[in-house]
Parts: structure tokens; C-alpha cells; sequence
């Protein structure tokens, strides 16, 4: 075992939670490496609602310390990556038959001013006999109350902190399972097995299982354990529809078993309705939706939306496992989504930190939580930093997006004006690092389909660690929404060839 083989910090997962805690810790000064099996955010993370809330909903279940939490964390995040981060607002039609006004009113009100919000404006009353939210609505509903929350791209939030784990020291392996983790003089000896099938012996000081739904798999397969009863695999499944509404508001609606689901404009011409929230037992590696999960979202929907929708409207489905902490709750929609924290060991016999549940909205405070907790078990390195951290990109005004664009029309102005708002939401200030002196479209190269060019593609393989045409077109670019088939594969065929003289 050499030198560059020896890390303070090994993480497991490449999810929103792993991706943080290595993010955190690198820029501590920990020396870190993370280990994912699959692409990036290939699980839970990139299979989201897509969501920077507190969680309304949450209320009902007196869950006020998650989301108040959640709530101050809207905007840090918002102001730590205002590219891929956005406010939107979101439309509650008012139902008599489900859950009381004045019930609503009050939930607002302590959503309002449970988290010190300070950009995002309050709440207002509609009259949806007036507002245009109402034209899509089905006669009869009145009255709506409309919120603030937050957007998020969930994909490009887990790879951008890992990006910026990177460049802060961090070791990135995608790709790469452990296979065997064995404590060892005060520390831990891990086997990593790459895709090639060639193994790497590692050895770090702390442990950090942030598996997400495979975290009880890893305590039992490569700890060799058989105590991992710990969390609560919960399938959420979402349909992407053909747009359903012109403006840009989100729809937050209450279904008659109680449930809640949302409408939401979507890559521009789409429209995402989701979730679900059904009990998981298989495997979450092959989860997808169900012809009942489809059936209720779409009666969901034709509850509210004048226009039905159907099943010939469907572009799209995902779906994910959330890992929740089991509490023991009735109902999968009632099981809790706040974090838990379970850390053994210490300085002398092989530290571990166990993740278990958290949310997006959550996962910096998560993250900035467990590097306090291995200060405390391996010794401490630098303060916290991450509240005013910035993601790769970010480094503008939250409320500056239109001013980053316009100054990216100016250097680039005979690109595509689509395009170039679709770069620089997805790279934010990097568009230049990534487009260079290239000013007109004949000089991005190959056109895969969408607006998805070689230039961009060759950014992904180097520097996002893309590794295949699924990772480039459904986690960090979403084109997967716009190519055909045939460009499908001839995307697939270059990555192929372009990763395969990478490694020559």
C-alpha cells in the first residue's frame, strides 16, 4: 500500500450525503476519498420531486425541528449554487372536502416564519376565478393559497459537490465498490473492486457509511455484520408529462387518502407530477414504477387539471427508494425524514459514522454535522466552512441569474440563446471554462441531439466523471428528454471510444 493509498476519511456512497460529507470534510483539510459503486447521484438523489422546501406537509406530523431546519436551509443553499437552485412559487388549491382553511392558513403562517426567511416572498391568497393559475384548474376551486419553496437540479447538486470535493483534494471513485471493509490497527483496510474487475487496498482512519438504501447492505456484505435493521426503503415514483400549463408557478395538491403531490414545470416543455409513497422490499438497484403508481398519479391529476391526462401524455417515469430512518411509523407517507446519526468506535479501534435518512434540502447541515462528529473522533482539522461555500459556478447573486446569463450572451452571442441558458443553468459562471474561445455553434463540435454538443460531452467524461450516454443524458443534462433512439446510440458509441483512449 503506497502513500496516495492512506486517507483520514473513507466515504461510501455517491449520493447527495456522501457527496457533502466529502465536500465538507476535503475542505477541512481532511485528506478524503469516496467510494460509489454506480454513476454519481444513480440512486435516491437523482430521484427526487427535485425539491428545496421545508416540507409543508411535514407539519402535520409535528416534525418542527426538521423544518425549521429545512427552512433556513433553503437559502443557503439557494445562495451557495444559484445556478442549478431557483425560488418557485407554488399554487395550494383550496379544497372544502379535505383539509380545513383556517388549518392551511396556520400551516402557512408557521411556514412563513418558522426559518428565518429573508429573500423568498410570503405567502398570498389567489382567487383562481381570476388568476391565471386557475384557467388549467377544473371548474369549482376558488380559492388557492401560494407559497414560496425552492427548485433544485438534484443530479448536478450531487456532482458539483463532489467537483468540489475534488478540487479541494478529495479522491473520487466512480465505479468502484467496497467490497470488504475490516478494521484494522485502530483504522480500516477496505477493498475497493473497480469495473475493470481490478481491486485497490486502501486504508483510512474513519469510516462514513452514507450507503443510502444500500446502507444496511453495506454494515452486513462488507463489514461483515449482521446487525443492519435500520432503515425503512420507501418508493417514490414520478411521471413527466407534456406540459400541462403555461405559467411558471408549481402546483402543491391534497389527494383524498391524504397524500399530497405536486405539479411542476419541467425542462421547459414538460410537466412533472409526483410522488409516491409506497413500502419497498426488493432490490433498490431495480426499482421502477408500477401500473398502479401510474394509475394513481394520473387520477391524482385528473382530480384537478380540466384537461385529462393520460397515459399516451407520458414521456418519462422514475423512480427511487428513499432510505428512511425506521421509526416505526403506520404509513410509509407518516415514517419520518429526518437524519440519523449513528457513530461507534474511536480514535483507537476503527471509527464508523452510519447515515441513515435526510433529504436534499438537508444534506449540507447533514454533511457539516458528521465532519463535527469526526473532529471529535479523529481529531479536528479546519472550521466549518460550508455556509458561505460556494458550488463550482455559483459565484453570483442568488437573485443574480439574469445578469450571469446576460453577461454570457455577450461573450457568446451567436449561440443559441436556448442553449446558452441551459449551460449556464447547469455550469453557472464555468460556461467559459467549458465553451473557451468557441463563439459559434459550428465549433462545439458534434451534435448529439437537443441541445446537447461534443464540447460539452468531452467536459462531462473529463471533469464530471460521466462514463456512459445514460449518465450524460438523465443525470447531468436531462437531454434524455429530447434525442431519439438512434442518437441515443450514437452518443453511446463516442463516450464509449472517447473513455476507452482516455484509458490507453
Amino acid at each position: 500500500m503506497t502513500a496516495h493509498d492512506v486517507f483520514d476519511i473513507l466515504v461510501i456512497g455517491g449520493g447527495v450525503n456522501g457527496t457533502g460529507i466529502a465536500r465538507d470534510a476535503a475542505g477541512r483539510g481532511y485528506r478524503v476519498a469516496l467510494a460509489e459503486m454506480n454513476d454519481l447521484a444513480s440512486g435516491t438523489s437523482s430521484a427526487a420531486t427535485k425539491l428545496v422546501h421545508g416540507g409543508l406537509r411535514y407539519l402535520e406530523h409535528y416534525e418542527f425541528r426538521l423544518v425549521r431546519e429545512a427552512l433556513i436551509e433553503r437559502e443557503v443553499l439557494w445562495a451557495s449554487a444559484p445556478h442549478i437552485i431557483w425560488p418557485m412559487r407554488f399554487v395550494l388549491p383550496y379544497e372544502k372536502n379535505l383539509r380545513p382553511a383556517w388549518l392551511l392558513r396556520l400551516g402557512l403562517f408557521l411556514y412563513d416564519h418558522l426559518g428565518g426567511r429573508k429573500l423568498l416572498p410570503a405567502t398570498r391568497t389567489l382567487d383562481l376565478t381570476e388568476d391565471e393559475a386557475g384557467r388549467p384548474l377544473k371548474p369549482g376551486f376558488r380559492t388557492a393559497f401560494e407559497y414560496s419553496d425552492g427548485w433544485v437540479d438534484d443530479a448536478r447538486l450531487v456532482v458539483l459537490n463532489a467537483r468540489d470535493a475534488a478540487d479541494r483534494g478529495a479522491e473520487i471513485l466512480v465505479r468502484t465498490k467496497v467490497v470488504s471493509a475490516r478494521r484494522d490497527a485502530g483504522g480500516w483496510r477496505i477493498d475497493l473492486a473497480r469495473a475493470d474487475g481490478s481491486l485497490r487496498t486502501v486504508s483510512a482512519r474513519l469510516l462514513v457509511n452514507a450507503g443510502g438504501p444500500w446502507v444496511d447492505k453495506v454494515i452486513v456484505e462488507a463489514m461483515g455484520r449482521n446487525d443492519a435493521h435500520h432503515v425503512r426503503l420507501v418508493k417514490g415514483s414520478h411521471i413527466v408529462v407534456r406540459r400541462l400549463f403555461e405559467h411558471e408557478r408549481c402546483y402543491f395538491f391534497q389527494n383524498r387518502d391524504g397524500r399530497i403531490f405536486f405539479a411542476i414545470p419541467y425542462e421547459g416543455d414538460f410537466t412533472l407530477i409526483g410522488t409516491t409513497d409506497k413500502d419497498f422490499a426488493g432490490d433498490p438497484a431495480t426499482v421502477a414504477i408500477d401500473a398502479e403508481e401510474t394509475e394513481y398519479l394520473l387520477a391524482a391529476a385528473n382530480e384537478y387539471f380540466a384537461r385529462a391526462v393520460t397515459r399516451e401524455d407520458i414521456v418519462w417515469t422514475y423512480s427511487g427508494v428513499r432510505p428512511l430512518f425506521d421509526d416505526g411509523a403506520s404509513a410509509a407517507q407518516e415514517a419520518t425524514r429526518d437524519y440519523v446519526l449513528r457513530a461507534e468506535g474511536g480514535r483507537d479501534n476503527g471509527p464508523l459514522i452510519n447515515v441513515f435518512g435526510g433529504k436534499l434540502t438537508t444534506h449540507r447541515r447533514l454533511s457539516e454535522e458528521v465532519v463535527d462528529r469526526i473532529d471529535g473522533m479523529i481529531g479536528p482539522k479546519g472550521p466549518r466552512w460550508t455556509r458561505d461555500g460556494k458550488l463550482p459556478g455559483g459565484d453570483f447573486a442568488p437573485t443574480g441569474f439574469e445578469a450571469e446569463l446576460a453577461r454570457q450572451q455577450a461573450i457568446y452571442p451567436n449561440l443559441n440563446p436556448q442553449l446558452l441558458r441551459r449551460l449556464v443553468r447547469a455550469y453557472g459562471t464555468a460556461v467559459p471554462s467549458i465553451l473557451g474561445t468557441r463563439r459559434d455553434t459550428a465549433d462545439l463540435g458534434q451534435l448529439f441531439g437537443g441541445t446537447l454538443y461534443q464540447v460539452e460531452v468531452d467536459w462531462l467524461i473529463e471533469r464530471e466523471w460521466a462514463r456512459s450516454a445514460e449518465d450524460i443524458l438523465w443525470r447531468r443534462s436531462k437531454q434524455g428528454l429530447r434525442l431519439n433512439q438512434a442518437e441515443v446510440s450514437e452518443l453511446a458509441r463516442y463516450v464509449d471510444a472517447r473513455i476507452g483512449g482516455m484509458e490507453q
